[in-house]
């Protein structure tokens, strides 16, 4: 039979009233015109037809689908019961919302940031190559461009081969009343774009000839930039447009999804054009990114191996600079851009998986509650004929309901969760790949089939029909009431309070661990301190003189603004970064064995920069005022500096060759300082500003009071000594150390949102299920009063009943709180994964939580009237 016939049932019934009424009305007539009366007529007529109820019954009945008809029956009398249960339907479905849409949320942002493919064309053949250091610290070092070079030229498991450079500031020129900005730009060779397999969105990209010294500068723009600056004008190609003061002609604009090497970068120009020919043949400065697109049949392996061959015959060529490196690395491109942030996003799913479990046991719970509840209306349903499948059905259609109306208002809620998701975490990488699709929903249905049969078949193991009488008999003195819902209860609730420890003891690591974080010292003041990045142009800048009288008008303007304390200069302050290293001897200690190799990271600052962020002088001073252009000739390091490699010697007066020839002599120590807060502090040398090389820096000022009140008169000051220059990042060092632990906030803010969610679910169903023993055993508890039991061993018994589950659930959350916190080791900072404050206090606060939920129950069990209680049926 077709389900057309099925759902046309009522109008084939129709059709077949009329048809029957229209014979019985022709029989009449002929029994009339036989003389009979019209009740007679009819009588006879209907005598001759038969039962017109059993053939209308007949044909429905052919008409009928039983398993369909069935579920409709089930799916009416479901939403009757639910309707008349509107607190129940409700609790229940949000519970089911918050966990499905949770999850489906999460599911969507690992999906798309970490599981679908790059928009790369057969983004698999794609990989990001490295140079592993001669000495075995560096594994995934950044590659020299020399070595690309021989590379390029050597390898044939690569079909080809592109460099390019992180993103790096560019000062864009106001134009047309515009006002000059800083954008993020990077640097690349010409292939690029046809390594990565990426066409333009308008114009066309590089090609070889834009790529070279003496070529013209040209320029691509985002997509972003391009309509947020030029208003999405495609009469912008072949325009010029003015980058540090240089004209560059813009030749084609990317599609708006493409980011790469990184979110926010905006503009892209050739590396060989950019760069000086002698900074790309050097083989030991490691600043720059490769990407390969390996050939059809070749593997990764042997094409990095194929590399690694070219790295060491370089080495072996070079044995007198220990920067060159041994060997070369690899990973898939995927991985290299997302794989910081693979850890903390599964981490985020495993705890909306475990807030989707604990919903289900909630759901679970409520239903074996509303079950019992109606025991008795299912004895009697049993005692009528209806079979334990019959009652299971619409147990389970009940549960289906539940879930389905709950998977639609948590797909809804997973909707706004990513937006907001998207909106605030704007520095992951391919956080713009982020949506939902088909698969989501399809995801999203699933978990609501799974949250529904789960729910269901937890809540229906004390459904039984051989239990009739003793369901029926439950009201009466002799009988405690439906131990078997009791018990299942109890089990669902342990397992739930041990998943909410479980997301207790998470929580509290990672909180534990950003309060460490947060509080770590960068070595300087932090409290009312502002800075702000400026590069000069080098086209207008050429000469160091130019620069130097640059800075010190800049730096005098603004130690003379009212309520600027201190002022100073440096190419990065504590907390911006890592900003390179330089290799370097010590003249007076022996020459370092061959392939042996010293480093440190290195800084260019003004005399006041140490004063300005109260970087403490341990021993000797800071750079003398003649410290000018080429009479620039000391140094000052670091405590760990000094410690790593002078040990108790003292290091004053000692000479560092490290910048060419020329030595430095050392003249301070100053104390350590972190370039990232979440990373040790390292040695590192400081070397004047004012010896010109360096055209960008960071102005970082000190006030007595509110120091962002000076972010306009310190613009104002830069704008009259260059009305081209713009300047970028305006940040206070207490905005940039919040910026730097954002991630490690947003991940232990969220957690512990999950598990907050959680205690409090476990809370109220601790509560629940000790109300609803109270309310079973109503009579029992005033026999054992009017026998003579004490009101405070009653209270004993309840609040004993009620925690039970808790401490077995407790057990098992601390022994999967042990397994979990190893997972999270690579998350935490300053704490270890077993951690013993962390687990008590979970424990000691699961445990207050518990008997707070199960104290009110368990004092009104104990204050209970026996006269009352005994008239309870």
């Amino acid at each position: 039979m077709s389900l057309r016939r099925f759902f046309r049932r009522k109008l084939e019934d129709a059709d077949l009233k009329c048809e029957i009424e229209s014979y019985l009305d022709h029989e009449i007539d002929d029994n009339m015109a036989r003389g009979l009366s019209h009740e007679e007529a009819r009588r006879q007529a209907q005598l001759k037809f038969g039962s017109t109820v059993r053939v209308r019954e007949e044909l429905w009945q052919r008409n009928t689908l039983g398993f369909l008809d069935h579920l409709i029956r089930d799916l009416r009398y479901a939403c009757r019961s639910l309707s008349r249960a509107p607190g129940f339907t409700l609790v229940a479905v949000l519970v089911i919302a918050l966990g499905i849409g949770a999850t489906t949320s999460l599911f969507t942002i690992v999906r798309s940031v970490l599981l679908q493919p790059l928009p790369f064309k057969d983004p698999g053949r794609l990989v990001r190559l490295y140079e592993q250091s001669a000495d075995g610290k560096f594994p995934y070092n950044d590659s020299a461009p020399g070595v690309f070079a021989e590379w390029k030229k050597q390898s044939h498991g690569f079909s080809d081969l592109a460099i390019l450079t992180d993103a790096s500031d560019y000062g864009l020129s106001g134009m047309e009343g515009q006002l000059p900005e800083r954008i993020r730009g990077s640097e690349c060779s010409w292939n690029l774009f046809q390594t990565l397999g990426v066409e333009p969105a308008l114009g066309r990209t590089f090609a070889a000839s834009d790529d070279r010294p003496s070529a013209n500068s040209t320029v691509i723009l985002s997509w972003g930039l391009w309509k947020r600056r030029f208003g999405g004008d495609p009469s912008v190609l072949n325009q010029a447009v003015h980058l540090d003061e240089k004209t560059y002609t813009i030749i084609g604009v990317m599609p708006a999804w493409f980011a790469y090497p990184e979110p926010g970068v905006q503009l892209w120009t050739p590396i060989y054009h950019e760069k000086s020919a002698e900074r790309m043949r050097t083989i030991d400065s490691h600043d720059f990114l490769t990407v390969g697109r390996l050939k059809p049949g070749a593997t990764e392996a042997q094409a990095t191996a194929e590399l690694s061959v070219i790295t060491r015959q370089m080495h072996d060529q070079h044995l007198d600079d220990p920067f060159v490196s041994k060997a070369a690395n690899s990973r898939p491109l995927l991985e290299d851009l997302v794989g910081d942030f693979k850890t903390p996003l599964y981490v985020l799913l495993a705890a909306t998986g475990c807030l989707l479990l604990i919903a289900c046991l909630n759901v679970a719970s409520l239903l074996v509650a509303r079950s019992a509840a109606r025991r008795r209306e299912l004895a009697i349903r049993t005692a009528l004929g209806g079979s334990r499948w019959r009652l299971l059905g619409g147990h389970f259609t009940e549960s289906f309901l539940l879930s389905a109306v709950g998977g639609a208002v948590g797909l809804v809620m997973a909707n706004a969760a990513i937006q907001w998701f998207i909106a605030t975490r704007q520095d992951m990488r391919r956080v713009e790949t982020i949506h939902m699709d088909a698969i989501v929903v399809g995801f999203g249905m699933g978990l609501t089939f799974l949250c529904a049969f789960f729910a269901g078949a937890m809540s229906s193991l004390p459904v039984r029909n051989d239990q009739i009488l003793s369901a029926l008999q439950e009201s009466s003195r002799s009988h405690s009431a439906g131990p078997s819902q009791i018990k299942t209860r109890k089990w669902l609730l342990a397992l739930e309070v041990a998943l909410t420890v479980v997301l207790l003891i998470g929580a509290g690591l990672l909180l534990k661990s950003y309060a460490r974080l947060r509080s770590s010292n960068l070595g300087c003041l932090t409290s009312n301190v502002l800075t702000m990045h400026l590069n000069l142009p080098e086209s207008k800048y050429t000469q160091p003189a130019q620069r130097l009288n640059f800075f010190e008008a800049l730096l005098t303007s603004v130690r003379s603004l009212p309520g600027a304390r201190a002022a100073g200069l440096a190419t990065a302050v504590p907390g911006e970064g890592y900003y390179g290293d330089h290799g370097f001897l010590i003249a007076e200690h022996p020459p370092l064995p061959m392939g042996q190799e010293q480093y440190a990271m290195n800084r260019w600052v003004d005399p006041g920069y140490f004063e300005a962020l109260g970087i403490p002088f341990l021993r000797g001073q800071t750079f003398d005022q003649n410290q000018l252009l080429k009479q620039a000739n000391e140094v000052i390091i670091s405590e760990s500096f000094a410690r790593q490699y002078f040990g108790d010697e003292d290091p004053l007066g000692k000479h560092l060759l490290s910048l060419g020839s020329q030595p430095y002599k050392i003249v301070g120590v100053v104390g350590d300082t972190r370039y990232l807060i979440a990373q040790p502090a390292r040695p590192m040398m400081y070397f004047p500003l004012y010896i010109g090389t360096e055209s960008a820096g960071t102005l970082a000022v000190r006030s007595t009071h509110n120091v962002t009140s000076l972010a306009l008169p310190i613009q104002q000051i830069i704008q009259r000594l260059d009305p081209e220059l713009p300047v970028s990042d305006i940040l206070t060092l207490e905005q940039i150390i919040g910026k730097s632990t954002f991630s490690s906030s947003f991940d232990a803010t969220l957690v512990l949102a999950f598990a907050v969610l959680s205690l409090v679910l476990a809370a109220v169903g601790l509560f629940g299920v000790l109300s609803y023993v109270v309310a079973q055993r109503t009579t029992e508890i005033g026999v054992r009063i009017a026998l003579g039991a004490q009101r405070g061993d009653l209270l004993r018994l309840m609040l004993s009943d009620g925690l039970r589950p808790a401490a077995a659930g407790l057990l098992l959350g601390l022994a999967g709180g042990i397994v979990a916190s190893e997972k999270i080791s690579d998350l935490l900072y300053g704490v270890q994964p077993l951690d013993k404050s962390v687990f008590a206090a979970v424990a000691f606060l699961l445990l207050t939580v518990a008997i707070l939920a199960c104290l009110l129950p368990a004092w009104r069990a104990s204050r209970l009237d026996p006269v009352q209680a005994l008239r309870t049926e």
